[in-house]
């Protein structure tokens, strides 16, 4: 179907019977294999991984280029749609309240995979040291949409019934929502600031060549403003947003809009989508032409408009006879991000990788040996958890003459394993720092490059899995854990005594924290 340039139109042809019953194929085995993954691993993304493979350019190549790019391009806005609905749902009391702990976790979880990446590839395989800090750098990166969807699914799946009970004894139990958990603020908010920190060294390797060839650095390539630029940018976003929510858009919101949306309720929905729509687009255009990250325009969008009906308006809309954002979001946007945007996300992953490349030679136990050091670079960020446990008791005596409630460290493995387990998935940031090290620079070497992809792709299939087993035997007791688990309303970490009171996450009570 070609475009007839003197017309001016489109010239309307019926698609041929191969074109229609292959992307039929696509969508329906994008199904069956979500479904056969998250049954068979508890990872239902993986399928989606395996049928882009499938249908890719990387082994049979089934789809056209065309349809395989328009596809990317959807697959993309479903991952920022991912995005701005973890910004949307995430508890910004918790979120502040734990920055500072989620600034070490991400700090963390940057320099480990680039340092072990130099001390095994510079020092142990012998590769240049640019070649380790670019496969490093993209490795040290988290893939949001992957953190999201386990998440998510988490949270959508209800616990196991009690087999020690008889059927009549058995109370029902909600599901947990796992964005309402101090431990999954944490994660979220690392993995964000995961994410502005690999645009920085994307902006770094980006500009290799030309921060090479400026002999002397006095050509118009400026080190100090390629990595200033997105740092400034992404910190006077996460500074202003805040800013602007709390002091005008949303006392402006709740004034005027708010009551007027209470006399015409009926059009609540549609005004909400809009309203959402237009915040996204100027959040993207904002992130993108200021040098952030996109991702980080839609998580902050989402939080955005989280703000502007005020905490406790959010906390409990349906008491205020206001329709709640994340309401309409999934009554609009719930359906399609699920079975269209979300599948196409993982599957254009699948498109991207390399697969072929990766069964020669000796990059095979090269690639092995790699991935297992960066699964441990980024579960080693979970040592926050038990680190925290420890040191907030001691920072609670100073401000209190009460003896502190002794914290066991060991009890927080379930919790710190989860935070560095969700860190694992790589995904699509990491194929893309990579791509951009081979593609735009000359210092990355493919067999470089096969290591690296090697490490990207397996780590994104081990994070999800490991996820979803830890979650299924331990979802229930992290969840109504009293320091990492469902939070009240109030209190801080270096501010509260431990209480027992219900949490609503289980048919008995358990810990939360409460101002003392």
């Amino acid at each position: 179907m070609t475009a007839d340039a003197s017309g001016g139109f489109l010239a309307y042809h019926e698609p041929d019977i191969i074109s229609i019953l292959t992307l039929i194929s696509f969508f329906l085995f994008l199904a069956i294999a979500e479904w056969l993954a998250d049954k068979i691993v508890r990872a239902s993304l993986i399928g989606h991984i395996i049928v882009g493979l499938i249908y890719g350019v990387p082994i049979a190549n089934i789809l056209g280029l065309d349809w395989q790019a328009t596809f990317l391009a959807l697959g993309y806005i479903g991952l920022i749609l991912i995005i701005f609905e973890g910004g949307l749902t995430i508890r910004l009391d918790l979120l502040r309240q734990n920055l500072m702990l989620s600034v070490i976790a991400a700090l963390l979880g940057v320099l480990t995979p680039i340092a072990l990446s130099f001390a095994l590839l510079y020092a142990g395989f012998h590769h240049t040291p640019l070649e380790a800090f670019i496969v490093g750098t993209a490795l040290c990166s988290t893939s949001l949409g992957t953190t999201f969807v386990v998440l998510s699914s988490a949270s959508k799946s209800k616990p196991k019934p009690n087999h020690n009970l008889p059927p009549h004894a058995q109370v029902s139990t909600p599901a947990v929502d796992f964005s309402q958990t101090r431990i999954g603020t944490v994660l979220v908010s690392a993995a964000v600031l995961d994410d502005v920190c690999g645009l920085v060294l994307v902006s770094v390797i980006h500009n290799l060549r030309d921060i090479a060839g400026d002999d002397g650095g006095t050509g118009s390539t400026s080190l100090g403003w390629i990595i200033g630029r997105p740092v400034l940018a992404s910190g006077l976003m996460a500074l202003l947003t805040p800013i602007v929510t709390k002091f005008a858009a949303g006392p402006l919101y709740r004034r005027f809009v708010a009551p007027w949306l209470l006399c015409f309720a009926s059009v609540g929905h549609v005004f909400n989508i809009l309203l959402m729509v237009v915040v996204l687009c100027a959040f993207l255009a904002i992130a993108a032409y200021a040098g952030a990250s996109m991702l980080f325009g839609a998580f902050l969008a989402g939080a955005f408009v989280s703000g502007l009906l005020g905490s406790k308006v959010r906390d409990t809309p349906g008491e205020a006879g206001v329709l709640a954002f994340v309401d309409s979001f999934e009554h609009y946007l719930g359906a399609p991000q699920k079975y269209v945007f979300q599948p196409l996300f993982f599957a254009s992953i699948g498109f991207a990788i390399p697969f072929l490349d990766l069964w020669t030679g000796e990059v095979i136990w090269k690639g092995v040996v790699y991935t297992l050091l960066m699964v441990f670079a980024k579960l080693i960020v979970g040592i926050v958890v038990p680190a925290w446990d420890f040191i907030s008791p001691r920072i609670r005596t100073r401000n209190s003459e009460k003896m502190p409630v002794p914290v066991t460290v060991t009890a927080s493995w379930a919790p710190a394993t989860l935070l560095g387990a969700c860190m694992v998935a790589r995904g699509e940031i990491g194929l893309l720092i990579i791509q951009i090290g081979l593609n735009e620079t000359p210092f990355l070497t493919h067999k470089a490059f096969i290591i690296g992809v090697w490490a990207i792709v397996l780590n994104t299939i081990i994070g999800p899995v490991l996820v979803g087993i830890l979650l299924k035997r331990t979802g229930t007791t992290i969840a109504e854990d009293a320091r990492w688990g469902v939070q009240a309303k109030h209190g801080s970490d270096t501010e509260t005594t431990t209480e027992a009171e219900p949490t609503g996450t289980s048919g008995g009570t358990s810990p939360t924290l409460r101002l003392a």
